[in-house]
């Protein structure tokens, strides 16, 4: 209604996915932008129109796929999952076994994208179901060591598994990005190689990009609607309540499996595009750590938000190519005498005295990489401690703010 934007007269009208005209003109404004990315029409983004930082934004968004999905779990039904890697796992090899073509070593089956895909999270979702009545016996802490366990027998069956995985240590390659009706040798959409669409050249990275895009939105309207579906509300009901839920009649096992089975498929789906987009993977990839980045990405974008976990996503992802261009600008104005030197020397160990971060591989203080590393568990403390609802919580907090200017209540 025209000047109170929260007064609802219909449950339809609540529960609509953009109920005020202003959200409704912000995300159109901001899919505008997101498209506009790959063309460098904006000005004060247009870096990310690069092919490197495409490559990075290629990245976030498969992430974000497969946080949504780990949302689903952990944000919506409340069920703590540190195997999140174990399921992104058997996606990617279901995927390079169906995609990829058969060799001496290796098997594979040559299929097209519209196949392997969708088969990616569909193996991966009924392992979940399979897993799903043994984790559902646990909650809590119980249920993350459960979970952790997948991890580590992933680990060990990816690693000897040869003739799927390529091996510890080597890898195999997953199928390009490319749609077949079947196995033509030239592929009616290319995605990964430069090419004109509709006028305009693209390289590889941008025609990937737009790829990436429609797929997260798909996903992320999946993942929106199930939020305000009978199951999503099932779901959150069992996580505020699980045993008042079940006495009124919420299958309490029920929608913990369906909850383990649609995780597991936004899983499986992130894990075959992750293998795709990289070109090659090693079986050491889907460890304890790629669970820790997914469970860092919804406590630091906020639980149970959709919003909160694409910005979650864009934040992890992206920090260690943030971290990794601010120290080599540092280091450049530490060389160069620059008006930043001064902050150079404090950060850049091998250039100055005081330093954390060093930009040589042997040289004193934390490389990037563990810089990022400990900069995961520090926004995941300040996160949990200051602002349960992470980044989306922040935004309330402004949003709110902006709306009651210049009161303070």
């Amino acid at each position: 209604m025209r000047g109170r934007p929260h007064l609802f007269t219909s449950y339809e009208g609540e529960q609509s996915l953009l109920p005020t005209w202003t959200q409704r003109v912000m995300l159109a404004l901001f899919l505008v932008l997101l498209v506009t990315i790959p063309l460098q029409f904006v000005p004060g983004v247009q870096f990310l129109g690069s092919d490197s930082w495409l490559l990075v934004l290629n990245r976030v968004m498969i992430y974000a796929i497969g946080a949504l999905g780990i949302n689903i779990l952990t944000g919506l039904a409340g069920q703590v999952s540190l195997g999140h890697a174990f399921f992104m796992g058997i996606g990617a090899y279901t995927a390079v076994v169906l995609g990829a073509p058969a060799s001496d070593r290796f098997w594979g089956m040559g299929l097209p994208i519209w196949i392997w895909l969708p088969a990616a999270g569909i193996v991966a979702a009924i392992v979940g179901i399979i897993v799903a009545p043994t984790a559902v016996r646990v909650r809590g802490l119980y249920l993350a060591i459960v979970t952790l366990g997948l991890v580590f027998i992933g680990e060990h069956l990816f690693r000897n598994l040869t003739f799927i995985t390529g091996g510890a240590g080597l890898g195999r390659d997953w199928p390009e990005l490319a749609f077949r009706f079947w196995k033509e040798e030239e592929p009616l959409i290319d995605f990964s190689s430069r090419g004109p669409w509709f006028g305009i050249e693209f390289s590889g990275a941008a025609k990937t990009y737009f790829f990436m895009l429609v797929l997260l939105i798909l996903f992320t309207l999946w993942h929106k609607n199930l939020a305000r579906t009978r199951i999503g509300r099932a779901f959150q009901s069992i996580r505020d309540r699980d045993i008042a839920a079940e006495v009124m009649g919420v299958a309490d096992a029920k929608n913990k499996l369906r909850a383990f089975a649609i995780s597991s498929f936004f899983a499986g789906v992130a894990g075959a595009l992750l293998g795709a987009l990289v070109g090659r993977l090693v079986p050491e990839t889907w460890n304890l750590l790629l669970s820790v980045q997914f469970v860092a990405i919804i406590l630091i974008g906020g639980a149970g938000t959709t919003a909160g976990t694409l910005l979650g996503s864009f934040f992890v992802v992206a920090i260690p190519r943030m971290v990794e261009d601010l120290t080599r600008m540092l280091s450049v104005q530490v060389r160069t005498d620059g008006p930043f030197a001064w902050l150079g020397d404090f950060i850049i160990a091998d250039q100055g005295d005081f330093g954390l971060v060093s930009t040589v591989a042997n040289g004193p203080g934390l490389s990037i990489f563990q810089t990022n590393l400990a900069l995961y568990g520090f926004l995941i403390i300040i996160f949990l401690i200051f602002e349960p609802l992470g980044l989306f919580g922040v935004w309330i907090r402004i949003r709110n703010y902006w709306k009651g200017w210049p009161f303070s209540y």
